[in-house]
């Protein structure tokens, strides 16, 4: 076994570790459980750039996916059921006791990963889930390399072979803020978000299936804008996937975000077809956060790449599907710079 630091225990007696990697100007630290960016840092800038807890303990008990690898299916499955070639399978109803959230309850977010290689600048960690693993079908090997490089990326290589057919869809789920590491709020850090659609979704935030342009409403981001939009006076809520491509194709640019005060940018480049902008409305936590920070709403936003919500249900979404002799291929890149 490759050796990182201990960082603590899982319930289930697991040792979780550790792993500091530095390069392009950013130093992160990287665990073993849920493949998660703990912190990450940009040279000349103070806070962190993510939000996470100084201890492991807490990341079990409080953590709403920060920083972490949801699967084997990022995002909803409605009605946590789906059809692969006729044959129906059902999966852990951990949303609203109805629908699958990334992965189920025990998904691969919230699994001790092993570490498969690690050097200065990078660490590449796998995991295997077993066929019938919160009701997925097949066995699935998946890997997560994060890698530092010039100038300023953090590049998240994400790759997944099965032995049957069945889905796969990973993303990271870190939570930013370009500012101040969460002690107030990004409503007025600006956003854009190069797609010209996006996923109305019902009360229960599962796809209408609908595929909705973005001009002329609040989901509108093809231009830098804040992400602060009242409605009635309160926080519009976003938490909606927004569509990039119809497939999975070369890295290009997603998105771009940049802090209303401290002039950190960052720019998101995907091969996925999809980013699901969260902007943090539940994120407020009681227990304090790295360096102390007390989370509140809106602390910090995510730009999840990803396959569409609710693909396997909807035959013309991108697909999901990972057969016998495919591999699954993700890559995405957050490219931070300091405007001094």
């Amino acid at each position: 076994m490759i050796q990182g630091e201990r960082f603590g225990t899982t319930p289930d007696g697991e040792t979780v570790q550790r792993f500091a990697i530095s390069g392009g100007g950013l130093t992160a630290q990287i665990m073993t459980w849920g493949a998660v960016v703990q912190d990450l840092h940009l040279e000349g800038h103070d806070a962190p750039l993510v939000l996470g807890f100084d201890k492991f303990d807490d990341y079990p008990a409080h953590s709403p996916y920060f920083g972490a690898v949801p699967g084997r299916y990022a995002n909803r499955i409605g009605n946590a059921r789906f059809t692969i070639d006729g044959q129906l399978f059902k999966t852990d109803p951990n949303f609203l006791g109805k629908h699958t959230l990334h992965g189920g309850s025990m998904g691969f977010g919230k699994r001790n990963w092993s570490v498969a290689l690690h050097g200065p600048d990078f660490v590449t960690l796998t995991l295997h889930s077993a066929d019938g693993d919160m009701g997925f079908p097949g066995a699935l090997e998946a890997s997560c390399t994060y890698r530092l490089k010039n100038p300023g990326t953090l590049s998240i290589e994400l790759n997944a072979t099965a032995n049957e057919a069945t889905l796969c869809n990973l993303t990271n789920h870190s939570y930013f803020n370009l500012d101040d590491g969460g002690a107030s709020d990004t409503l007025d850090h600006h956003l854009q978000i190069g797609a010209a659609a996006y996923l109305p979704v019902d009360d229960e935030l599962i796809p209408t299936g609908v595929v909705q342009p973005v001009a002329g409403t609040a989901f509108d981001f093809t231009k830098p804008r804040p992400i602060r939009h009242t409605k009635t006076g309160e926080q519009f809520v976003y938490d909606h996937n927004f569509c990039l491509a119809s497939a999975h194709g070369k890295l290009r640019r997603a998105a771009w975000a940049r802090g209303a005060k401290s002039g950190v940018e960052m720019e998101m480049w995907t091969t996925e077809p999809g980013v699901q902008f969260y902007g943090g409305h539940k994120v407020a936590r009681e227990q304090p956060g790295l360096g102390g920070r007390q989370y509140g709403p809106h602390a910090g936003f995510c730009l999840e790449a990803q396959v569409w919500p609710d693909a396997p249900n909807r035959p013309y979404f991108p697909t999901a599907m990972l057969r016998p002799g495919e591999t699954y291929h993700h890559v995405t890149e957050y490219r931070f710079r300091l405007d001094s």
